[in-house]
Protein backbone atom coordinates (compact mmCIF):
# COMPACT_ATOMS: atom_id res chain seq x y z
CA UNK A 1 0.00 0.00 0.00
CA UNK A 2 1.33 3.45 -0.91
CA UNK A 3 1.81 6.17 1.71
CA UNK A 4 -1.01 8.13 0.09
CA UNK A 5 -3.36 5.15 0.19
CA UNK A 6 -2.45 4.55 3.82
CA UNK A 7 -3.35 8.14 4.72
CA UNK A 8 -6.67 7.74 2.91
CA UNK A 9 -7.57 4.53 4.70
CA UNK A 10 -6.87 6.08 8.09
CA UNK A 11 -9.00 9.17 7.55
CA UNK A 12 -11.84 8.20 5.24
CA UNK A 13 -15.32 7.75 6.54
CA UNK A 14 -14.85 9.54 9.84
CA UNK A 15 -15.97 13.15 9.73
CA UNK A 16 -17.11 13.17 13.34
CA UNK A 17 -13.72 13.70 15.00
CA UNK A 18 -13.78 17.48 14.78
CA UNK A 19 -10.68 19.23 15.95
CA UNK A 20 -8.37 16.22 15.85
CA UNK A 21 -4.99 16.60 14.18
CA UNK A 22 -3.22 19.62 12.75
CA UNK A 23 -4.80 22.29 10.61
CA UNK A 24 -1.92 21.70 8.22
CA UNK A 25 -2.84 19.12 5.62
CA UNK A 26 -0.05 18.39 3.16
CA UNK A 27 -0.86 17.79 -0.49
CA UNK A 28 2.05 16.87 -2.75
CA UNK A 29 1.87 17.89 -6.40
CA UNK A 30 4.82 16.98 -8.63
CA UNK A 31 7.04 16.54 -5.56
CA UNK A 32 6.06 19.99 -4.26
CA UNK A 33 4.47 20.04 -0.82
CA UNK A 34 1.66 22.53 -0.29
CA UNK A 35 -0.54 23.00 2.74
CA UNK A 36 -4.30 22.83 2.27
CA UNK A 37 -6.34 24.92 4.68
CA UNK A 38 -9.82 23.83 5.87
CA UNK A 39 -11.14 27.14 4.50
CA UNK A 40 -10.38 25.92 0.98
CA UNK A 41 -7.06 27.64 0.24
CA UNK A 42 -3.55 26.40 -0.54
CA UNK A 43 -0.38 27.79 1.02
CA UNK A 44 3.10 27.23 -0.42
CA UNK A 45 5.48 28.02 2.46
CA UNK A 46 8.68 28.25 0.41
CA UNK A 47 7.11 30.83 -1.89
CA UNK A 48 5.00 32.48 0.82
CA UNK A 49 2.16 32.11 -1.65
CA UNK A 50 -1.56 31.81 -0.83
CA UNK A 51 -3.92 30.49 -3.50
CA UNK A 52 -7.72 30.58 -3.70
CA UNK A 53 -10.05 29.76 -6.56
CA UNK A 54 -13.47 30.82 -7.78
CA UNK A 55 -14.34 33.66 -5.44
CA UNK A 56 -17.35 34.60 -7.62
CA UNK A 57 -17.56 38.03 -6.03
CA UNK A 58 -20.84 39.86 -6.70
CA UNK A 59 -22.73 36.70 -7.62
CA UNK A 60 -25.61 37.88 -5.44
CA UNK A 61 -25.89 41.20 -7.29
CA UNK A 62 -25.68 39.40 -10.64
CA UNK A 63 -28.65 37.23 -9.69
CA UNK A 64 -30.55 40.23 -8.35
CA UNK A 65 -30.18 41.96 -11.71
CA UNK A 66 -32.01 38.98 -13.24
CA UNK A 67 -34.78 39.10 -10.65
CA UNK A 68 -33.45 36.22 -8.53
CA UNK A 69 -33.15 37.68 -5.07
CA UNK A 70 -30.34 36.44 -2.83
CA UNK A 71 -29.01 38.10 0.33
CA UNK A 72 -26.51 40.67 -1.01
CA UNK A 73 -23.72 39.74 1.38
CA UNK A 74 -21.71 37.17 -0.54
CA UNK A 75 -18.85 39.52 -1.43
CA UNK A 76 -18.46 40.75 2.14
CA UNK A 77 -18.59 37.19 3.51
CA UNK A 78 -16.04 35.91 0.99
CA UNK A 79 -13.62 38.78 1.62
CA UNK A 80 -13.97 38.33 5.39
CA UNK A 81 -13.01 34.65 5.09
CA UNK A 82 -10.10 35.63 2.88
CA UNK A 83 -8.99 38.23 5.43
CA UNK A 84 -8.77 35.53 8.10
CA UNK A 85 -6.46 33.51 5.85
CA UNK A 86 -4.30 36.51 5.06
CA UNK A 87 -4.00 37.16 8.78
CA UNK A 88 -3.08 33.53 9.41
CA UNK A 89 -0.41 33.12 6.71
CA UNK A 90 0.75 36.71 5.99
CA UNK A 91 1.52 35.75 2.37
CA UNK A 92 3.86 37.79 0.21
CA UNK A 93 1.73 36.91 -2.80
CA UNK A 94 -1.93 35.97 -3.19
CA UNK A 95 -3.17 34.28 -6.36
CA UNK A 96 -6.87 34.13 -7.25
CA UNK A 97 -7.38 31.35 -9.80
CA UNK A 98 -10.04 32.90 -12.02
CA UNK A 99 -13.77 33.47 -11.78
CA UNK A 100 -12.88 35.93 -9.06
CA UNK A 101 -15.85 38.03 -10.19
CA UNK A 102 -19.07 36.36 -11.22
CA UNK A 103 -19.24 38.36 -14.44
CA UNK A 104 -17.46 41.10 -16.32
CA UNK A 105 -19.39 43.86 -14.54
CA UNK A 106 -18.96 42.44 -11.06
CA UNK A 107 -16.12 44.74 -10.07
CA UNK A 108 -18.17 47.80 -11.00
CA UNK A 109 -21.02 46.63 -8.74
CA UNK A 110 -18.85 46.28 -5.62
CA UNK A 111 -19.84 48.50 -2.74
CA UNK A 112 -17.35 51.02 -1.45
CA UNK A 113 -17.11 49.09 1.82
CA UNK A 114 -16.17 45.89 -0.02
CA UNK A 115 -13.77 47.76 -2.27
CA UNK A 116 -11.96 49.17 0.76
CA UNK A 117 -11.81 45.68 2.30
CA UNK A 118 -10.22 44.35 -0.89
CA UNK A 119 -7.68 47.16 -0.93
CA UNK A 120 -6.74 46.35 2.65
CA UNK A 121 -6.11 42.72 1.74
CA UNK A 122 -3.85 43.72 -1.13
CA UNK A 123 -1.77 46.19 0.85
CA UNK A 124 1.86 45.14 1.25
CA UNK A 125 1.72 42.06 -0.99
CA UNK A 126 1.71 41.03 -4.63
CA UNK A 127 -1.81 40.16 -5.81
CA UNK A 128 -2.41 38.24 -9.01
CA UNK A 129 -5.79 37.79 -10.69
CA UNK A 130 -5.79 34.79 -13.06
CA UNK A 131 -8.25 35.07 -15.95
CA UNK A 132 -11.34 32.86 -15.69
CA UNK A 133 -14.21 32.02 -17.98
CA UNK A 134 -16.54 34.32 -16.02
CA UNK A 135 -13.97 37.14 -15.96
CA UNK A 136 -11.61 36.67 -18.93
CA UNK A 137 -10.66 40.35 -19.13
CA UNK A 138 -8.91 42.47 -16.48
CA UNK A 139 -11.34 44.20 -14.14
CA UNK A 140 -10.98 47.94 -13.65
CA UNK A 141 -9.99 49.61 -10.38
CA UNK A 142 -9.57 46.44 -8.32
CA UNK A 143 -5.81 46.60 -7.77
CA UNK A 144 -3.33 43.82 -8.35
CA UNK A 145 -2.15 42.53 -11.70
CA UNK A 146 -3.63 40.12 -14.22
CA UNK A 147 -2.35 37.06 -16.10
CA UNK A 148 -3.60 34.03 -18.00
CA UNK A 149 -1.42 31.64 -15.98
CA UNK A 150 1.35 31.64 -13.41
CA UNK A 151 4.32 29.28 -13.60
CA UNK A 152 6.50 28.86 -10.51
CA UNK A 153 9.10 26.13 -10.73
CA UNK A 154 7.33 22.81 -11.40
CA UNK A 155 3.84 24.23 -10.73
CA UNK A 156 1.51 25.89 -13.22
CA UNK A 157 -1.50 27.77 -11.87
CA UNK A 158 -4.45 28.36 -14.19
CA UNK A 159 -8.21 28.65 -13.97
CA UNK A 160 -9.48 25.85 -16.17
CA UNK A 161 -7.79 22.43 -16.03
CA UNK A 162 -6.04 21.40 -19.23
CA UNK A 163 -7.94 18.69 -21.14
CA UNK A 164 -4.71 16.74 -21.71
CA UNK A 165 -2.67 15.02 -19.02
CA UNK A 166 -0.63 17.62 -17.19
CA UNK A 167 2.10 17.44 -14.55
CA UNK A 168 2.27 20.10 -11.85
CA UNK A 169 -1.04 21.79 -12.64
CA UNK A 170 -3.20 23.49 -10.03
CA UNK A 171 -6.55 24.78 -11.29
CA UNK A 172 -10.06 25.72 -10.26
CA UNK A 173 -13.20 26.02 -12.38
CA UNK A 174 -14.90 22.72 -11.54
CA UNK A 175 -15.89 23.52 -7.91
CA UNK A 176 -15.34 19.92 -6.74
CA UNK A 177 -17.33 18.50 -3.86
CA UNK A 178 -17.55 15.02 -2.39
CA UNK A 179 -20.43 13.08 -0.86
CA UNK A 180 -19.64 10.52 1.82
CA UNK A 181 -21.72 8.37 4.11
CA UNK A 182 -21.71 9.40 7.75
CA UNK A 183 -23.87 7.69 10.38
CA UNK A 184 -26.28 6.50 7.75
CA UNK A 185 -26.61 9.88 6.04
CA UNK A 186 -24.92 11.43 3.03
CA UNK A 187 -22.76 14.47 3.76
CA UNK A 188 -21.51 16.78 1.00
CA UNK A 189 -18.37 18.87 1.41
CA UNK A 190 -16.32 21.05 -0.86
CA UNK A 191 -12.96 19.46 -1.52
CA UNK A 192 -9.61 19.48 -3.25
CA UNK A 193 -9.24 16.60 -5.70
CA UNK A 194 -5.97 15.34 -7.13
CA UNK A 195 -3.72 12.45 -8.05
CA UNK A 196 -0.29 13.73 -7.03
CA UNK A 197 0.35 15.19 -10.48
CA UNK A 198 -2.45 17.74 -10.75
CA UNK A 199 -4.94 19.27 -8.35
CA UNK A 200 -8.32 20.94 -8.68
CA UNK A 201 -9.18 23.39 -5.92
CA UNK A 202 -12.57 23.91 -4.25
CA UNK A 203 -14.53 27.08 -4.95
CA UNK A 204 -13.92 29.69 -2.26
CA UNK A 205 -16.90 31.96 -2.96
CA UNK A 206 -19.78 32.04 -0.48
CA UNK A 207 -22.41 31.35 -3.16
CA UNK A 208 -20.41 29.00 -5.38
CA UNK A 209 -21.98 25.64 -6.20
CA UNK A 210 -20.20 22.31 -6.64
CA UNK A 211 -19.60 19.36 -8.96
CA UNK A 212 -19.43 15.83 -7.58
CA UNK A 213 -15.96 14.27 -7.83
CA UNK A 214 -17.64 11.19 -9.31
CA UNK A 215 -18.83 13.27 -12.26
CA UNK A 216 -17.41 12.36 -15.66
CA UNK A 217 -15.94 15.86 -16.09
CA UNK A 218 -13.70 15.26 -13.07
CA UNK A 219 -12.86 11.64 -13.88
CA UNK A 220 -11.75 12.51 -17.41
CA UNK A 221 -9.01 14.78 -16.07
CA UNK A 222 -7.24 11.96 -14.28
CA UNK A 223 -7.85 8.98 -16.56
CA UNK A 224 -7.18 5.68 -14.82
CA UNK A 225 -5.02 7.17 -12.07
CA UNK A 226 -6.47 6.88 -8.54
CA UNK A 227 -7.62 10.22 -7.18
CA UNK A 228 -8.15 11.50 -3.68
CA UNK A 229 -10.76 13.95 -2.44
CA UNK A 230 -9.55 16.14 0.43
CA UNK A 231 -12.81 17.17 2.12
CA UNK A 232 -13.02 20.47 3.95
CA UNK A 233 -13.94 19.98 7.58
CA UNK A 234 -14.59 22.49 10.30
CA UNK A 235 -11.03 22.37 11.62
CA UNK A 236 -9.19 19.94 9.36
CA UNK A 237 -9.35 18.12 6.05
CA UNK A 238 -10.23 14.49 5.44
CA UNK A 239 -8.61 12.48 2.64
CA UNK A 240 -10.99 10.00 1.01
CA UNK A 241 -10.36 7.87 -2.06
CA UNK A 242 -12.71 9.26 -4.72
CA UNK A 243 -13.99 5.78 -5.57
CA UNK A 244 -15.38 5.59 -2.01
CA UNK A 245 -17.34 8.81 -2.42
CA UNK A 246 -21.01 8.67 -3.29
CA UNK A 247 -22.38 9.69 -6.69
CA UNK A 248 -25.26 12.14 -6.90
Amino acid sequence: MSAQASRVSRTSGDLSRKGEGSKEHAIVISETTLHADPAGALYWPEEKLLVVADLHLEKGSAFAARGVLLPPYDTAATLARLARLVGRYAPQCLVALGDSFHDGEGAARMSMVDRIALQALQRGRDWLWIAGNHDPNPAVNVGGRFAETLVLGPITFRHKPSPAACDGEIAGHLHPLARVARRGHAVSRRCFVGDGRRLVMPAFGAYAGGLNVRDRAVAMLFGSRPITAHLLGERRLYAVAAVRCLPD
